[in-house]
């Protein structure tokens, strides 16, 4: 079996490696690039979107009750 110690050892310089390493700029730059692209687009949380997509179906069922409630009110009124 392998030494465990000598495992952690060479991820530790292989991790050092890629840090150091021109890759890791790269990685970085591609990073601030998609985050200032995002930044730019009109974007909610999905958060956001729960909350709105919830007070939209709250708004559908109160004007569903409403429009149901002036049809009685109307029938009412036609019928005297």
């Amino acid at each position: 079996m392998l030494n465990t110690k000598f495992l952690n050892d060479i991820s530790a310089k292989l991790s050092k490696a890629v840090a150091d390493s021109p890759a890791k700029d790269i990685e970085k730059n591609a990073r601030a690039l998609l985050a200032q692209g995002l930044t730019k687009l009109d974007l909610v949380t999905r958060e956001e979107f729960d909350v709105q997509a919830q007070l939209l179906s709250n708004t559908i069922e109160k004007l569903t009750a409403l429009e149901a409630r002036v049809q009685i009110l109307e029938a009412q009124q036609h019928s005297h």
